[in-house]
């Protein structure tokens, strides 16, 4: 079930409406909805293994006689494919048998059945010559690695096309595997590497199949603000004509954006405001919410600092549209955990900057390591005396 172009893979529409099913967010009144949906979809695909996880995660009810019809065509459309597969290898050529075989690994996939479908995979790829064929076999486990969130066959399918790459490859299929890596790297928060990946592919994005471009838009900036200097941002993102075309269409996205580079700090914390929601209800930012909403923080703090060498509290209270009990707690926590390099006079209710010196860093970290290798080769000037 590969989606077409400018469609979203089907399963991968399922398992965000099963994420939202679980989020304590939702209201109840969407949950009953998103319920039937998932019902809906689940009879639609016959997809009994999912259905059997579902009833056992209390998800959705059980309905004997529905999965037992679903079992019953499942054991059918099996003994179908496996007569065509017998028949293309008596009297057909191996292109067929490909064909054939990759058939049954489709229905597996269409069914929920994860493990059938990664071992019908695996001798559809025995069977299969062409790199772009064993490459679209990789894009399929991918999106199986997608559906269930699963790292490890993520990170080793992502390894994989990369060594397939190596021996040919065409560059739409290269350049699919940039979103589908950026994706890997934002949902294990390497939000730096994502961005570079996003921003790369923003002009050539064809990945309709694991989500729409302006999912990938809302991606791409969000990955962006956090990982690139304020040059950067402006070149890539702020002034992009692909970003342009669509940022209106996203509720907040553009005031989050523009703010933030036009130092309209009160509009930004706004904009926040507004698009913390979406990031709490996203499948792959929703485990990094909290990090998020530090890291941006950070980056906005820090760049209203930049331009001063001190300033009152009650003035960045002002410039954020906060409270100045809000600025202090915050300012604290940040500087605590050195994200901030400043530090707040409480008595004369000042913010004092106290920038790292890059060159003075650099001393002594070369004093430190000189040290350490003077001290290695003492250690082993005595062993070799003895």
């Amino acid at each position: 079930m590969e989606g077409q172009e400018g469609t979203q893979q089907a399963h991968l529409v399922l398992a965000n409406k099963l994420f939202l099913l679980s989020h304590s967010d939702v209201q109840d009144i969407e949950k009953v909805r998103l319920r039937d949906e998932v019902l809906t979809s689940v009879k639609a695909d016959g997809m009994a293994p999912l259905y059997e996880t579902l009833v056992a995660d209390s998800v959705l009810e059980l309905d004997q006689a529905l999965l037992d019809l679903m079992r019953a065509k499942i054991e059918e459309e099996l003994k179908k494919l496996d007569e065509k597969i017998a028949d293309a290898e008596e009297n057909l050529g191996e292109s067929e048998v490909r064909e054939a075989h990759l058939a049954k690994s489709l229905f597996f996939i269409q069914v929920g059945d994860k493990e059938k479908a990664l071992e019908q995979l695996k001798v559809t790829e025995s069977k299969t010559v062409a790199v772009g064929q064993k490459m679209d076999l990789v894009f399929h486990t991918l999106q199986l690695g997608f559906f269930y969130m699963d790292f490890d066959l993520i990170s080793k399918s992502i390894d994989k096309a990369k060594n397939l790459f190596e021996e040919g490859g065409d560059w739409e299929r290269k350049n699919r595997l940039k979103v589908y890596e950026g994706l890997f790297y934002m949902s294990t928060r390497n939000f730096k590497k994502a961005a570079t990946l996003f921003l790369d592919s923003i002009s050539t994005f064809t990945t309709y199949e694991i989500f729409p471009y302006d999912t990938f838009i809302f991606y791409t900036v969000l990955t962006s603000i956090i990982s690139l200097d304020r040059v950067s941002l402006k070149q890539k993102v702020v002034d992009a004509p692909e970003i342009l075309t669509v940022i209106g269409k996203i509720p907040y996205l553009s005031d989050f954006l523009n703010s933030l580079y036009d130092c309209q700090y009160k509009s930004f914390f706004t904009a926040f405001a507004g698009l913390t929601e979406q990031i709490k209800l996203d499948r792959y930012l929703h485990p990094h919410f909290r990090y998020y909403m530090r890291e941006v923080r950070t980056v906005v703090y820090s760049q209203f600092l930049e331009s001063y060498k001190s300033v009152t509290i009650e003035a960045m209270a002002k410039a954020f549209g906060v409270t100045v009990e809000f600025i202090d707690v915050e300012l604290s926590r940040f500087i605590a955990a050195g994200k901030l390099h400043c530090k707040i006079d409480k008595v004369a209710g000042v913010l004092e900057t106290n920038r790292p010196d890059a060159k003075n860093a650099l001393y002594q970290a070369t004093i430190k390591q000189g040290d350490f290798l003077l001290n290695r080769i003492q250690k082993l000037s005595r062993v070799i005396d003895l």
